[in-house]
């Protein structure tokens, strides 16, 4: 039995912020200066420390960060096409609507 914790005052912390959203996240690399350390990180390796990580697994990571950034503006290029599309079918749809209607005026 610890009878000295009970006096302890527990510390409240303040709550930890949202983690940025996707949108923040690529506006802050669209916004980043190609001599951003981020992006240079290849050529500032640490000799000799062993808690960086290999140049193998800095390769993947800029490869798949590469391939997410490729695949967001082809969706948006896709998603861009598809409105336009539906815009279009909504468009066709209301013309035929007033041919159907049409159609039946005369028929009676």
């Amino acid at each position: 039995m610890n009878i000295g914790s009970k006096n302890k005052k527990r510390v409240v912390l303040p709550s930890r912020p949202d983690p940025p959203s996707v949108d923040q996240v690529l506006e802050d690399i669209n916004r980043a200066f190609p001599n951003d350390p981020v992006f240079s990180i290849l050529d500032h390796t640490v000799q000799g420390s062993s808690s960086t990580p290999s140049d193998s697994d800095v390769e993947l990571k800029y490869q798949q960060g590469r391939r997410y950034l490729e695949l967001n503006e082809n969706l948006q290029e896709v998603r861009g096409q598809l409105v336009h599309q539906r815009e279009e079918l909504r468009a066709v749809g209301d013309q035929l609507d007033r041919s159907v209607a049409e159609v039946k005026g005369r028929a009676l």
